[in-house]
């Protein structure tokens, strides 16, 4: 499994975790892997943990760089998308900032109303700047 499905394997079980919150995802992970064919993936595996056990940090990122919207008022897929890319800008040293933002920006535009996408890349734009300011550029 290339790189971009595995990314949007681990996004479609990060938004099926929304809605299953009583579920530990890595038993989302292995139900899907059962049931829907999913290929095992080491990335998948490590970034669906990642954003699950880094979720409240995520999002914080995520509000403060949201310009006055609440988490609460983004669509669940845009939010989703947009904590699987941050999570990779800040753990994944193997990962550009660009590409996750490129990346992030493909699944708005596969997953979420048009609208959706110039505001994602507006708060994955502000992420990576900071990050780039604090030294963590790539």
């Amino acid at each position: 499994m290339n790189r971009r499905m595995a990314r949007e394997t681990a996004f479609i079980l990060l938004f099926e975790a929304k809605f299953h919150p009583e579920r530990d995802i890595a038993e989302i992970y292995e139900t899907a892997k059962a049931a829907r064919a999913v290929e095992e993936d080491d990335y998948i595996r490590e970034v669906i943990a990642g954003v699950t056990e880094q979720k409240e940090t995520l999002d914080a990122c995520i509000e403060k760089h949201s310009h006055g919207w609440k988490k609460s008022r983004i669509s669940p897929v845009s939010l989703t998308i947009m904590e699987l890319a941050v999570y990779e800008m800040y753990h994944r040293e193997d990962i550009p900032a660009l590409v996750s933002i490129n990346e992030a920006l493909e699944l708005v535009k596969t997953y979420d109303e048009e609208g959706a996408r110039a505001f994602v890349n507006g708060v994955l734009n502000a992420v990576a700047k900071e990050n780039e300011a604090n030294g963590h550029a790539d």
